[in-house]
């Protein structure tokens, strides 16, 4: 049984976040929010569930660059591999840093701010839009002559790094500053304060910065305030990725000119009036909640959270023999829960069709894996005329046993 083993990952990282807030605990210091690192998390495990869907891809596009457009014929080597190493983390600076300027490739890496906390559940906060966008940058390396089975190997260990960097428990590290990105860096890089803004983009080495003039070290005399410089504030799940497209899209329209258009395309995040975000929220209806949010609440998402990570492990670690069908379906409803997770936080009353389509789901699934279709002429449409006859006292009965555990 070949068993996919990157699987691993997801309790590898778990054990860190879980040994991070321990320690932190301990020192008394309050790095983490529940609802915070829910968000976090959320994004992670979507991220980890569609890599499944497109690593493949990527090393497809890799191997037919190298192979028809290769300017090299490399071979695996220690000096190649180092090499490899630095060209890696070179084009990762300039797609960072180009991520930060340019707002087509902000609207995929800002997701990565928005949070307002700073540990390792932080590094969970990478979409699979900003893995197409880096796969962009290095495609050059298949054309430099690099085989796509070295690229993707050492993607995986450079990938590796910047988890580690995510904390506020780690200080200086001493000669390591000067060569590193360290925590200390990172933490300057996420921070919303004007003296720290657009700095350090590197993910190994801190080389890049200070060579290109964006270096900026972390001061002792300055509290760093984490997160976006006009917060997102809010938990929504579909909001959190789409939210600056919309806002893009809305300040585009409003702009005279094609080339007036493209200079805010490809301009600065600056460049868009924070109050786009607003009429984008007014445009979309997406409302806030000030209701405080309550344990029960806390505990039904802490438990779907924790039902996913499992379902996420179990998925990857058997994807090569789940047939294509049972492994859109488990896709389908795995987003239908962190979307359910993020509308719950934010207490939203549409919540209750979610459920149902998430209840569909996994109904459809059951039903093909048993091959039971008795099922879906018999129950299935006795379930949705009770459902239908009986949705308002369903659906009050499920919104006071969600929001107020009664």
């Amino acid at each position: 049984m070949k068993l996919n083993l990157l699987a691993l990952a997801v309790p590898f990282f778990l054990i860190f976040m879980a040994l991070e807030f321990f320690i932190a605990r301990q020192k008394k210091k309050p790095v983490f929010n529940l609802h915070h690192s829910i968000a976090n998390i959320s994004v992670g495990i979507a991220e980890r569930l569609l890599d499944v869907w497109v690593t493949g891809l990527f090393f497809f596009i890799y191997d037919y660059l190298q192979k028809n457009f290769g300017l090299f014929h490399i071979e695996p080597g220690i000096l190649l591999w180092i090499i490899l190493l630095l060209c890696t983390d070179f084009l990762w600076y300039w797609y960072h840093r180009l991520a930060h300027e340019i707002n087509l490739f902000w609207a995929v890496h800002v997701v990565h701010h928005q949070s307002e906390d700073f540990n390792y559940t932080v590094s969970a906060r990478i979409t699979v839009f900003q893995a197409f966008v880096r796969t962009g940058f290095w495609a050059i390396l298949p054309i430099l002559g690099f085989p796509a089975s070295m690229i993707t190997s050492l993607l995986l260990v450079h990938g590796l790094y910047p988890f580690f960097i995510h904390t506020q428990l780690i200080g200086k590290l001493g000669l390591l500053e000067y060569i590193l990105v360290t925590p200390s860096h990172h933490r300057v890089h996420h921070a919303s304060n004007e003296k720290y803004l657009d700095k350090n983009y590197g993910d190994v080495f801190i080389i890049w910065d200070k060579l290109f003039g964006t270096f900026q070290k972390e001061e002792d005399d300055v509290k760093i305030e984490y997160g976006l410089t006009h917060p997102l504030k809010s938990y929504s799940f579909l909001w959190q990725h789409f939210h600056f497209l919309a806002e893009l899209f809305l300040a585009a329209r409003k702009t005279k000119g094609t080339l007036n258009k493209l200079k805010l395309i490809f301009g600065r995040p600056d460049l868009i009036d924070p109050q786009f975000r607003e009429h984008a929220e007014e445009k979309l209806l997406v409302q806030k909640n000030d209701v405080p949010v309550d344990k029960p609440l806390n505990r039904y998402v802490v438990w779907q959270v924790v039902l996913s990570l499992v379902l996420l492990f179990v998925f990857i670690l058997f994807d090569r023999y789940l047939p294509a069908h049972q492994q859109v379906l488990i896709t389908i409803a795995l987003l239908l829960t962190l979307i359910n997770c993020g509308a719950i936080m934010e207490q939203k009353q549409w919540v209750v069709y979610l459920e149902f389509l998430r209840l569909l789901t996994v109904t459809i699934g059951v039903m093909i894996a048993y091959s039971s279709w008795w099922y879906s002429i018999l129950l299935i449409p006795a379930a949705a005329i009770l459902f239908t006859w009986y949705f308002e006292n369903i659906r009050n009965w499920y919104l006071r046993w969600v929001y107020t555990g009664e």
